[in-house]
């Protein structure tokens, strides 16, 4: 798992640390790839539901001992599946071309940060809600951390005189990422498309009100 330092993601700029908890073995790091490549095969062949901890470790040829360290649970196999994407979204808001990235006015990297993150959301929102548990709250996790302070970041470049612009920008990360997670149909990718579509123009319209 990745873990951040809430004091390293604001410092005025936004910044991404990705720690290692402990540094990995050539052998750990080996089976860790293998478990993530076999995770990634069973979401195509087999579909989410039926990947588990017994599944993966015989479908990978580990033994149960290793998949139960890497993972500790099986909501752990999808965040650890979230993370190669999580970082390529991340590196497109960092350095990639405007609005998403830097070089746009704040409102329309606003618009475009909530029209890429409910993109993102929906492509991976079955993998999403497997990361879930009960001890997860939603917004969950670093990226939702990271989500909260770039939306604050903006919000500030905007002038945005709030009361408490850090609970603004958490109320804001929850309307993205809880939607999508929680309500998004199940029957269909067009459905799951057109829902995405109409968050995405309700986001627009709220920020431009906001920004106002």
């Amino acid at each position: 798992m990745l873990r951040s330092d809430p004091d390293d993601l604001w410092d005025g700029h936004l910044r991404w640390t990705e720690v290692r908890v402990n540094a990995e073995r050539a052998d750990a790091a080996r089976n860790r790839a293998v478990l993530i490549a076999t995770a990634r095969a069973m979401l195509t062949d087999v579909g989410v539901e039926q990947i588990t901890m017994d599944a993966l470790a015989e479908r990978s040829g580990l033994g149960k001992g290793t998949v139960f360290r890497r993972f500790g649970t099986r909501s752990g196999i999808f965040m650890a599946l979230l993370d190669e994407g999580e970082r390529a979204f991340q590196e497109r808001v960092l350095s990639g071309p405007p609005p998403l990235g830097p070089g746009a006015e704040p409102l329309d990297r606003l618009v475009a940060f909530g029209s890429a993150r409910l993109r993102f959301l929906r492509e991976n929102r079955e993998i999403a809600r497997a990361a879930l548990d009960g001890r997860t709250p939603v917004p969950f996790g670093p990226p939702a951390m990271v989500t909260q302070q770039h939306l604050r970041m903006l919000l500030q470049q905007a002038g945005i005189d709030a009361a408490d612009l850090g609970v603004l920008a958490l109320q804001l990360t929850a309307a993205l990422d809880v939607p999508l997670l929680l309500y998004a149909p199940r029957a269909g990718e067009h459905a799951a498309e057109a829902f995405e579509e109409r968050l995405a123009h309700g986001w627009k319209d709220l920020v431009e009100r906001l920004c106002r």
